[in-house]
């Protein structure tokens, strides 16, 4: 047997600016175009924006604010075709018509590896538009625009991609690691309250495995961040950002080949509570839930202190969160409540043991293997006690 060792080197610049199609004081569109000319600086370079309509409903002129950035840049940029807008939000990841609409429109344009794919739009958008690019000639140049606080803050810094299938969330998907990111704070401006909670979500999920400074930072801002101040949310954004990445950078781990997913803290919990209610809830507001479940089952267990868990819950109301769905109800013929079925779909996407991550203490995590399940079952009629309303 011969073995062979292929070393890999991955990198990729992630920016954080503002008005990336303007004109204004600080030009973002010239660092967007910087960003196309990273690798080969002479070259007219082909692009294909895939734009989501919740950008644009909530902002109708960006469509032509593209067209307008393109043609100032025209000696550096060549648009293959208008625009495309999509479908944005998790139906796009359930509905295969919208992953073949972006593929049929890569294959009609006669994209190649040379070329361009500019997403535009949040996690969901990001994720259907960069798994078609990934598999389009085993990878096409993905440029992501995050353009909510969740992609922003996490998603759409990362190196994964997916789209849903026969009922499980990213059942479907590749790890890529993009051409670039390049993050436009003003976009955040235009979320709806919902929107830019819920976002929120990662930002104190990886506070609360990785960074005490941060979480003890969000607590103090968390007025300000519930009111949506802008500069206090572009902080918490990109200070959450840097700790994902340091995590792919330095994890030893960027493509999940082991058995954990230690920046997945609540997760299980929320991917199961996302296709229970058939994304009513959105995936930030789903992993509030799954923080604060795992919360109170990390001090039930001893894991950690009890003013841990109660720490975590306070900042997530604080923030806007509501901690409690009727989803958590549903039980199955047994008795069994429904959303423990999530721990096993969990284990089932990486396989391997079962390894979740709990809290040992703020700002640090730790991974277990088994979860007790009557005391599980007892930290949801806990968290119904205290949340639920009528």
């Amino acid at each position: 047997m011969s073995r062979h060792v292929v070393d890999v080197r991955f990198e990729y610049p992630v920016v954080f600016t503002r008005d990336v199609f303007g004109t204004g004081a600080i030009d973002g569109g010239s660092v967007l175009v910087d960003v196309l000319r990273q690798k080969e600086p002479t070259r007219r370079h082909r692009v294909l924006v895939f734009v989501d309509s919740g950008v644009t409903a909530s902002r109708p002129e960006y469509v032509s604010r593209i067209r307008a950035w393109a043609a100032r840049h025209a000696a550096h940029v060549e648009l293959a075709a208008d625009p495309v807008v999509v479908t944005g939000g998790e139906s796009s990841k359930n509905d295969r018509a919208v992953l073949e609409g972006i593929l049929g429109r890569l294959h009609e344009l006669a994209l190649d590896r040379h070329s361009f794919v500019v997403a535009l739009g949040g996690g969901a958008l990001l994720d259907v538009v960069g798994y078609a690019a990934a598999i389009t000639h085993r990878g096409l140049r993905l440029v992501r625009l995050p353009s909510t606080v969740l992609a922003q803050a996490d998603s759409g810094v990362g190196v994964k991609n997916g789209v849903n299938a026969f009922g499980k969330k990213n059942f479907l998907g590749t790890f890529a690691a993009p051409f670039a990111v390049v993050c436009d704070t003003d976009l955040l401006a235009s979320l709806e309250p919902r929107d830019r909670v819920s976002g929120l979500a990662e930002a104190v999920k990886v506070a609360l495995v990785r960074d005490a400074e941060l979480f003890g930072w969000l607590v103090a801002r968390a007025p300000e961040l519930a009111r949506g101040d802008a500069a206090v949310l572009r902080t918490a954004v990109e200070r959450s950002a840097m700790l994902h990445l340091r995590h792919i950078a330095t994890s030893g781990d960027p493509f999940e080949m082991g058995s954990a997913r230690p920046l997945d803290f609540g997760h299980w919990a929320a991917h199961k509570l996302e296709s229970m209610t058939s994304h009513r809830l959105r995936h930030g507001e789903a992993v509030g839930i799954g923080l604060a479940v795992d919360a109170l089952y990390s001090a039930a267990v001893g894991l950690c202190d009890h003013a841990t868990a109660e720490a975590t819950l306070s900042l997530l109301r604080a923030l806007g969160f509501t901690l409690w769905d009727e989803a958590l109800l549903a039980v199955a013929p047994d008795g069994r409540p429904v959303v423990l079925d999530g721990l096993a779909e969990f284990r089932e996407h990486l396989g391997g043991e079962l390894t979740v991550t709990m809290l040992e203490r703020i700002g640090r995590g730790r991974e277990i293997h088994e979860v007790d399940e009557p005391r599980m079952i007892e930290c949801l009629r806990e968290l119904a006690r205290r949340e639920a309303r009528p």
